[in-house]
């Protein structure tokens, strides 16, 4: 299968150009550049309209007319160089010469993954200026990126979910070459790269789709609109478009999996569903490029179904975010937490993030107003994806408050533990590995007035739930874009200096004790210690290694008397020693392996720490 758009065919020095406009009767491709012309294209069974062009080399200019009358641009754009009302532009994907035919990919249970947006992660907000950041990330432990959308979208400034051609990348982040060359050089510091994409709606400015077929239904609707056509009439040509979408990701960018956007609001009551189709091609590129690709779901079900294999009907995903797993530590580390989520806020419910996964398994849930989820008992914890923060956590707030800023520096550090030592796949939002405390709000840049007056308003009533007591930033003014860049100069010195120093220790500890590598959840014990603290017992796959991780989320000591074991229980991480504290007396760059011995413990308040059974 070929991609959809234009295709370079450069041993003939011409292109292919390819639109799929099912219920038009005619099509003219108008090229604008280097020379000006008009052009009938063909159409054939499936509505596809070709035309082949003779001496046209990449960087032509191009737009497509329907009906021979308004010029568009290609909805399978590879390029929108003067934004999304502009002509597309041919790019030649074989021209890139990569320079990473060592790697192979990373095993999805090793990976520490950094969700970053490449406008506001550095001052140029480019993809080549992410660059020169990559050996620091990899330093303090990060081996996978996760990109929030690249696909074009209207202006200069966005979260990337108003996105109109999921096939281009954003003219400000550098187009198509920029986004090749950071993949390159992640992956040639062994970083893996994962992209977000949306394939639950198009965004507002520059959607021109219905002008070329029928890419929407009105029988289905999502919180931003139209549901897309997955299971109606000329349903195939838009399946094909987004399953092709993926592939184009995989294979013409080095992108080594996808994270989708709210897999909850897809449609299709097909035989053959649209994961059964992607999950196949996937498969096929798989085979034939000799590596493995992932995709992550965003799903609001609370079901396992999400993760199981196409074969057992389940919609193939390698893993999904947990939510659940944020919100039941969320409101034990802030007390105004369950003003946010009023249905968790018992320490019960953290264990059973850790041993089951959803912590809502059919349960009614009040802010539901129903009975909610499925049991995820017994599915792998590298299944599941788990964070403190992320782009709709922190952004989603009037004040786009990270936890740096909510919490304070003794529960930071115990949030930290609470992921990096639990029996799933972390992810990291870009700087919260040395507490960055920016905001990071919800931007735009729309050019239409009534759009931007929408955005205002909608921005401002869905705050008014949660009855806060300021303004939000206007989300079109630019300054409210430039606030929520982050500092990264803040990581060299006092507090943050520290906090960095307790996610690369962190991370050091996940890749090196045997206990942490194992992910099967049967063998994940948590004893609550009333509603103060709980303790995780992490067992080997073997069983020859035993970590106990103590954590206190109160604010008095916790006594704790250790398990009856053949050996001895050696602390080796204590978030309350010295050289942790947020004003640390001195600086030290190795800490000792085994502090001390203890049959009971005195847990401090707010503090974490874990201890190895040394046999004797």
């Amino acid at each position: 299968m070929k991609n959809p758009g234009v295709q370079f065919l450069a041993d003939a020095g011409a292109c292919e150009f390819t639109v799929w406009a099912p219920e038009k009767e005619r099509m003219v491709l108008h090229l604008v550049s280097p020379v000006e012309r008009h052009i009938d294209m063909q159409k054939n069974e499936m509505g596809n309209f070709t035309t082949y062009v003779d001496d046209l080399l990449p960087g032509a200019r191009y737009f497509f007319a329907p009906e021979g009358e308004t010029d568009f641009p290609d909805p399978a754009s590879h390029f929108q160089p003067e934004g999304v009302h502009g002509p597309s532009e041919v790019v030649d994907h074989r021209a890139y010469q990569w320079q990473d035919g060592d790697w192979h990919g990373l095993p999805f249970k090793d990976l520490i993954i950094y969700e970053l947006h490449i406008g506001t992660f550095s001052q140029e907000g480019t993809c080549e200026a992410i660059i020169p950041h990559l050996d620091d990330l990899a330093a303090t432990g990060i081996n996978a990126i996760e990109l929030m959308p690249v696909s074009q979208f209207a202006g200069d400034r966005n979260w990337g979910y108003d996105g109109v051609y999921p096939y281009s990348v954003q003219n400000s982040y550098g187009g198509p070459l920029a986004l090749k060359k950071l993949v390159d050089a992640c992956h040639q510091r062994g970083i893996a790269v994962f992209l977000d994409v949306v394939y639950n709606h198009i965004g507002p400015e520059g959607n021109y789709f219905s002008q070329f077929g029928p890419y929407f239904t009105d029988k289905y609707t999502t919180p931003w609109g139209t549901a897309l056509n997955f299971d109606g009439e000329w349903a195939d040509g838009v399946r094909e478009y987004f399953v092709m979408n993926t592939i184009h990701w995989l294979e013409n960018y080095h992108i080594d999996g996808l994270r989708m956007d709210a897999v909850h609001t897809i449609y299709d009551q097909g035989a053959v569903s649209i994961w059964d189709l992607l999950h196949s091609r996937i498969h096929q590129l798989q085979q034939r490029m000799g590596r493995q690709f992932y995709l992550i779901a965003e799903s609001d079900l609370n079901s396992p179904h999400v993760v199981k294999t196409p074969e057992v009907g389940g919609m193939g995903f390698e893993a999904q975010w947990l939510d659940d797993f944020h919100h039941a530590l969320y409101v034990l580390l802030d007390e105004e937490g369950k003003e946010r989520y009023r249905d968790f806020g018992q320490v019960e419910q953290l264990a059973k993030a850790y041993t089951d996964g959803f912590v809502h398994s059919g349960e009614y849930v009040s802010f539901r107003k129903r009975k909610h989820g499925a049991s995820s008992v017994g599915i792998r914890g590298n299944k599941f994806v788990v964070f403190n923060q992320n782009h709709d956590q922190i952004g989603n707030r009037v004040g786009g408050e990270r936890l740096s800023v909510l919490v304070d520096f003794e529960r930071l550090k115990v949030a930290a533990a609470a992921i990096l030592l639990a029996p799933y796949v972390p992810m990291l939002f870009m700087g919260e590995e040395y507490a960055e405390d920016n905001p990071f709000f919800y931007f735009v840049s729309h050019s239409e007035p009534d759009l931007i007056r929408a955005v205002r308003e909608g921005r401002k009533k869905e705050f008014e739930g949660f009855q806060w007591d300021v303004e939000p930033p206007e989300p079109d003014d630019e300054q409210t874009f430039q606030r929520s860049k982050i500092d990264r100069a803040k990581r060299h010195s006092g507090r943050h200096q520290v906090m960095l120093q307790w996610h690369q220790h962190l991370i050091l500890m996940r890749r090196t004790e045997l206990a942490l590598q194992n992910f099967c959840k049967n063998e994940v014990r948590v004893h609550v210690l009333g509603q103060q603290g709980y303790v995780m017992h992490r067992i080997s796959e073997h069983e020859d290694e035993h970590l106990i991780c103590l954590f206190n989320l109160s604010t008095k000591k916790i006594a704790y008397t250790f398990p009856a074991r053949e050996g001895q229980w050696v602390k080796i991480l204590d978030s309350t020693e010295e050289h942790w504290r947020e004003e640390p007396a001195k600086q030290s760059d190795s800490y000792p392996n085994e502090l001390m011995a203890e049959a009971q413990c005195d847990l401090p308040c707010c503090s974490v720490a874990v201890y190895r059974l040394l046999r004797t």
